[in-house]
């Protein structure tokens, strides 16, 4: 089976350090994200000593994918391989983005496949960069089929939204940066799609002795279903963050660090998705995309779903993207105030 090392990581982080932002770590009130139903044995919710938020959504693109973009791209730059045809990649919008904003850093072509489902901001955002645009199909995995085709025709250099050692060993940088900001760390939250973001964080948390937990929508549980099945299986996707977390399969990279000890893969529902984002909205004026908040319901939304801290733990919860339009999350001030 496909594995990422830790030296994956530090490789990554020597290449792309000084090309992506440091991510920035904010502490919340642990009360805040504390789970508003007491389900817990003894009828009393646990609260978590610390909670930190990593505001990755404030990186280049808007999302954690400039770190594997760049990484790719760097490292195709240094070993000769970049075409004159360029790059291409299928996306649901970030990592379109973020291979589009790395290539033209590198004065290289982008063509990005895009499914339906794409919001029309990430599509604007695209052109804005650059990137030659093309809409195929409703779902992400028919995007990469087109996408693969045009490679062949054309030979421009195939990158991937998660499924490449190089984008998940990039992505994996990001936890070697919060684990510097914030010692003591227990366990770090991350929302997961195709798991390239997990593989790499969950890489370098165990290096780091940090449990990682891996946060699915209910009904675009892509890794939890390898997990079950023991290898990556296709599954039917349909979820308020299908834009960002609607693969229909897992990496291999990704079951394999799901299958450590230190690992907890957890389920919730969209409802709570979008709660979490209101709620981000709401006390901390932090805007993002519903894979982000998919994040913060892990510690919010009632049982049999989400993830129980233990008393004391010290926890981040990676906010991984902004891409949105913010405007559903406005509500008309109280009255009085």
């Amino acid at each position: 089976m496909q594995q990422l090392a830790y030296d994956d990581i530090k490789a990554a982080t020597d290449r792309i350090t000084g090309h992506v932002r440091p991510v920035a770590v904010a502490p919340v009130d642990p009360g805040a994200v504390r789970t508003a139903y007491p389900d817990s044995p003894d009828g009393r919710s646990k609260t978590p000593g610390e909670v930190w938020f990593a505001l990755e959504f404030l990186q280049h693109t808007g999302s954690f994918k400039a770190r594997g973009a760049q990484n790719f791209i760097q490292a195709h730059r240094e070993a000769g391989t970049l075409p004159d045809a360029g790059v291409t990649i299928a996306s649901g919008g970030n990592a379109g983005l973020a291979c589009a904003w790395a290539a033209r850093q590198q004065g290289v072509r982008a063509t990005v496949f895009l499914p339906t489902v794409a919001p029309a901001v990430k599509v604007a955002k695209l052109r804005e960069l650059g990137a030659d645009v093309r809409i195929v199909g409703a779902e992400y995995a028919e995007a990469l089929e087109a996408c693969a085709e045009f490679a062949v025709t054309t030979g421009a250099l195939a990158s991937h939204a998660y499924d490449h050692p190089l984008i998940a060993a990039g992505a994996g940088t990001l936890l070697e940066e919060i684990h510097a900001r914030v010692p003591g760390l227990d366990t770090v939250v991350v929302s997961v799609g195709g798991g390239g973001l997990f593989a790499g964080v969950a890489t370098a948390a165990r290096h780091h002795g940090i449990r990682t937990v891996a946060v699915e929508p209910e009904n675009c549980r892509a890794l939890t279903a390898a997990v079950e099945a023991g290898r990556p299986v296709d599954v039917p996707v349909d979820s308020v963050a299908i834009d960002s977390l609607g693969a229909r399969r897992a990496t291999a990279l990704a079951l394999h660090a799901a299958r450590r000890e230190d690992v907890r893969c957890v389920l919730v529902p969209d409802d709570e998705i979008v709660r979490a984002r209101q709620t981000l909205w709401d006390r901390h004026r932090v805007a993002v995309e519903h894979a982000a908040s998919t994040a913060l319901a892990a510690l919010t939304a009632p049982a049999p779903y989400g993830y129980r801290p233990g008393e004391g733990e010290k926890i981040a919860v990676v906010l991984c993207g902004a891409n949105t339009d913010p405007g559903d999350l406005t509500r008309p001030a109280a009255a009085g105030n």
